[in-house]
């Protein structure tokens, strides 16, 4: 699968300080890519290099396998950002014509694709309102569509769900997997771990400037993994020991335990069944991206929903 854009050992500082420290990732066409950061990880500085708002120090961009050329490569990017950029005073339609035209679009291509999308959010009763006549989610569903109206090859979403209802989040996430499909690729950024682990293919991890992590969201939480497995049990044992693993934690008929290096799942389940226990459920506990997300930001232990077991 080729890739719509190659970011190679990008660097940008501010006086002293390096917002962006030779950090390099692809993005295959097609694909949702989440980039995840804590506040002042450089996340901003990357999206805002890559769109052409700023240049790098050093480093190269490639945008559709050329080097990035800010003037003409703008058209095929949409960049939602996080703080908005509407016109508060400019009615909806207008507003939505005006920045379909500044991507390209004709009078005629645009009409059509603000009317499509108008149609499919419900939103063709907005046309003569003014921006700060909107709520905060309906101004949200305004930009996602001023964003991808032109059809871009790339889609930038900062933050895109804050301020929306779960019916409006499921709106747009339904459109970000039709836009994927139809080859569009999508940088995500957000807080929201849960939302990256449920829409994105792929993630980078970035701190204090440099990426500290990069890899499909699958292969990141197996990567992290810790032998950790719930037991379902019919009825909990009272004593519970062996040398195969640790029971770490309970709760209500289930068991936490921690397999022991050395040793393995199918050990865990014979020493259940040779206890005669009836077991209703085995399964593998990985670790969140928002666990792993505290563990190397914060370097806090990973938070865990059960009774501590004390020896």
């Amino acid at each position: 699968m080729s890739h719509i854009l190659e970011v190679k050992n990008l660097k940008k500082y501010y006086a002293t300080q390096k917002a962006v420290d030779e950090v390099s990732f692809s993005l295959e066409q097609g694909s949702i890519f989440g980039l995840l950061g804590p506040n002042g990880a450089g996340k901003t500085t990357l999206i805002r290099m890559i769109t052409g708002i700023f240049f790098p120090d050093e480093g190269e961009i490639l945008f559709n396998g050329k080097k990035f050329d800010p003037i003409n490569d703008v058209v095929h990017i949409g960049y939602m950002p996080e703080e908005r950029g509407l016109y508060k005073k400019m009615k909806i339609g207008e507003q939505a014509m005006y920045l379909a035209q500044l991507k390209g679009l004709s009078q005629k291509d645009a009409m059509a694709q603000v009317k499509d999308w108008f149609v499919k959010f419900e939103m063709q009763s907005w046309w003569n309102k003014k921006v700060q006549d909107l709520s905060k989610g309906m101004g949200q569903k305004l930009q996602f569509v001023t964003t991808v109206l032109h059809e871009p090859k790339l889609i930038i979403l900062d933050e895109p769900f804050s301020g929306l209802d779960p019916v409006n989040s499921n709106l747009i996430k339904d459109e970000i997997y039709k836009l994927a499909k139809k080859g569009c690729s999508i940088i995500f950024s957000t807080h929201r771990m849960e939302q990256v682990e449920e829409i994105c293919d792929h993630i980078i991890l970035m701190n204090k400037g440099k990426k500290i992590l990069d890899g499909t969201v699958n292969g990141v939480k197996q990567q992290f993994k810790e032998n950790l497995f719930s037991i379902g049990l019919q009825q909990m044992p009272e004593v519970i020991s062996s040398n195969a693993f640790k029971a770490i934690g309970k709760a209500d008929h289930t068991l936490v335990v921690k397999i022991n290096e050395g040793h393995t799942a199918n050990e865990v389940l014979q020493h259940f069944i040779q206890q005669n226990n009836n077991i209703t459920s085995f399964n593998e506990m990985l670790p969140s991206l928002n666990d792993i997300f505290i563990k190397l930001v914060e370097g806090t232990p990973l938070s865990r929903q059960f009774e501590k077991i004390t020896e």
